[in-house]
C-alpha cells in the first residue's frame, strides 16, 4: 500500500513505550495460546470485551525504547486511520448528510485497560463502543503474518479498516441495536447477530479500499482476501482440528468474509453492505 505522503492521523493515543505488570494476565507464547484459542475454537470473546472476563490489572513503570519494527508498525497505522478518516468523512457528507466523529486508536503492548473491560493480546484488535475507540497491539500484525498466514501491509491495513468499519457502525446506530438485540436471545441466535454485523464489517472494509484504490499495490487485494479467509470462523476450526460447527460462529466462514469483502470492493457503496436484509449470507 503506497502511504507516502500520508499525514498520520491525531486521533491516536499510543501507550506502548511503558513498562507494565500484568496481574492476571498472560504474557509471551501465552498470548499466542489463547489468542488461537479464541481464534481457532470459535469462541465469542465479547464477554470477555464487555468486562466479563478475566481481571487483567497494569501498573505503569519506567518508559521503554520502542523497536524499530513496533516504531514501523505503529507509523504505518496511524497513516491506515488517515486514510479511513478522509474516506468516511467524505462517505457521511455525500450520503448521510452529517459530519463523521472518528474513533481514537489505541495503540498498546501487551496489556491495557478500556471501559469495555481490559485489553491484551489475546483479544486481538478491537473497537470498544463505550469510549469510541479501536485497540490494538501493534504485535498483532506479526501473529496475522507468521501464525495464521496473512501476510502483506494491505492485510494489516484490513484489520485496522475492520475495526473502523465497526466505529461507523456504532455512529450509524447499528452497533447498539444489535448489541441491545443479542441480549434479548438465545446464544445462538445472538452467534448469528454477531456473524452478520460482523460480515458488514468486511464489506465496509471493502468500501474503504475501493475508495482508497490508487493507493493499491499489485497483490494488495489478494492480501486482503486471504486475510480474510484465514480468520474465516470454518477455517480457523479445521485448522484447530475440529469439526466446523456453524452454530458457534461469531465471524462467518471464510467464503462469506471474502465475499463480503469483495462485494464493498466492488461496489463502493455502503448500501450494499446491509447483511441485516438479506436472507441468504
Amino acid at each position: 500500500m503506497r502511504l507516502r505522503g500520508v499525514r498520520g492521523s491525531r486521533n491516536v493515543e499510543d501507550r506502548r513505550g511503558r513498562r507494565g505488570k500484568a496481574g492476571a494476565g498472560i504474557g509471551g507464547i501465552g498470548l499466542l495460546v489463547v489468542l488461537a484459542v479464541g481464534y481457532f475454537a470459535g469462541i465469542d470473546v465479547t464477554p470477555f470485551l464487555q468486562g466479563q472476563g478475566p481481571s487483567i490489572e497494569t501498573q505503569a513503570g519506567s518508559p521503554r525504547e520502542l523497536s524499530a519494527e513496533e516504531k514501523q508498525a505503529g507509523e504505518f497505522s496511524v497513516r491506515v486511520l488517515a486514510t479511513t478518516e478522509a474516506v468516511w468523512s467524505g462517505i457521511f457528507a455525500q450520503h448521510i448528510g452529517r459530519d463523521y466523529r472518528p474513533p481514537v486508536m489505541v495503540l498498546y503492548s501487551g496489556v491495557t485497560s478500556s471501559p469495555c473491560g481490559n485489553a491484551s493480546g489475546a483479544t486481538g484488535p478491537f473497537y470498544c463502543p463505550a469510549d469510541r475507540k479501536a485497540y490494538l497491539d501493534t504485535e498483532f500484525f506479526s501473529t496475522l503474518s507468521r501464525q495464521m498466514g496473512a501476510k502483506g501491509d494491505f492485510a494489516a491495513a484490513y484489520v485496522i479498516a475492520h475495526e473502523v468499519a465497526h466505529h461507523v457502525q456504532n455512529e450509524l446506530g447499528i452497533l447498539p441495536e444489535v448489541n441491545q438485540r443479542r441480549q434479548a436471545v438465545s446464544e445462538t441466535q445472538a452467534n448469528a447477530l454477531t456473524v452478520r454485523l460482523e460480515l458488514q464489517a468486511d464489506c465496509l472494509s471493502g468500501v474503504w479500499a475501493r475508495s482508497v484504490d490508487g493507493m493499491l499495490e499489485p497483490g494488495d487485494l489478494e492480501e486482503a482476501l486471504n486475510a480474510a479467509r484465514k480468520i474465516g470462523d470454518d477455517y480457523l476450526q479445521k485448522r484447530a482440528g475440529r469439526v466446523p460447527q456453524p452454530h458457534t460462529f461469531t465471524h462467518g466462514t471464510s467464503e462469506q468474509r471474502s465475499r463480503w469483502f469483495a462485494t464493498g470492493y466492488q461496489t463502493g457503496d455502503p448500501g450494499q453492505c446491509d447483511t441485516f436484509g438479506v436472507d441468504q449470507l
